[in-house]
């Protein structure tokens, strides 16, 4: 069970302070043996996630049937609007969009992430505190070989399977391809960023599954998964791209791939999803380092 105090005075029973709550952290860089420690918790992501094969397959055959829906929709839209293209995307851009982002759902991974939140309220989160790596880094290593294993099988399989049924655009530059690399990893981190905050209300809400349903069905509307955000009027359009970090989690990589602009400004969009993933990361140890000053456990 978990309660918290106010402030790193407080005193628990017995006069023993909340050592595990309060405790200073050493300061922590990149060193010899924390790079390797990264590596090796990617790398148990990979593993944990390329176990549940069951679930994979059925992750795929649902993003693979709802590709053909989204697809289908989009098409109709274009050809309701009597033009070769619409927003700035043409028949194989928009299925590209469709079926790329089908497969980027399972990679970055917009919602359905509870771990944080799962661990705060059964309070097994005191053990995240115990190992000497910062909570912040430990999840992002395990999320990002999660991603990888993902890419492997959620994003090519669907993709392949609109290759088969339509015309999908194949980039025209050659930079391209490393700036959707890079953009889809930073599309990983930024939506990391935002479901550690989420399930980290948890710390004062103790059940944190009312604020990620409201986070799921924001995000599925900001970062273009329901449809392209450059469908919406423009203002709303600056307002999102600009104010929140939900169009660098899909609509950035999707617009890099697709080509909607020229690699420069594509290299822009990029860049602005680093600037996202720098700003959440340090709002993700902020929120971790307070959580931290007030969490007492009680009980054993």
């Amino acid at each position: 069970m978990l309660a918290f105090v106010r402030g790193p005075a407080a005193m628990g029973g017995y006069g023993v302070g909340p050592v595990l709550a309060t405790v200073p952290r050493q300061r922590r860089t990149l060193s010899d043996r924390a790079i390797p420690a990264f590596a090796a918790l990617a790398l148990s992501g990979f593993r944990r996630y390329s176990t549940y094969r069951q679930a994979t397959l059925a992750a795929i055959a649902t993003n693979s049937v709802f590709g053909f829906l989204r697809c289908f929709v989009l098409l109709a839209a274009l050809a309701g609007a009597g033009t070769a293209a619409v927003r700035g995307y043409d028949a194989e851009q928009l299925a590209t969009y469709c079926w790329a982002s089908q497969g980027l759902i399972g990679v970055i991974l917009i919602w359905g992430w509870t771990d944080l939140a799962d661990r705060i309220r059964t309070g097994d989160v005191v053990t995240d505190l115990l190992r000497p790596i910062h909570p912040v880094t430990a999840y992002l290593a395990v999320d990002l070989g999660r991603a990888g294993f993902a890419a492997l099988t959620r994003f090519v399989v669907p993709v392949a399977v609109g290759a088969l049924a339509f015309d999908l655009y194949v980039p025209q530059h050659l930079a391209t391809y490393p700036l959707f690399a890079v953009s889809a990893v930073l599309a990983v981190v930024v939506c990391f960023g935002f479901r550690f905050l989420v399930n980290a209300a948890g710390y004062w809400l103790l059940d944190a599954r009312g604020v990620n349903t409201l986070a799921a069905f924001v995000t599925t509307l900001g970062a273009g998964l329901a449809f392209p955000l450059h469908f919406m009027p423009d203002p709303i359009v600056l307002t999102l791209w600009v104010a929140t970090p939900f169009p660098s989690m899909l609509q950035a990589p999707m617009d890099v791939l697709v080509e909607r602009v020229d690699p420069l400004a594509s290299a822009g969009l990029v860049a602005g999803q680093a600037a996202w993933a720098v700003v959440l990361l340090a709002l993700c140890r902020l929120v971790q380092h307070r959580a931290e000053r007030k969490l007492v456990v009680q009980g054993g």
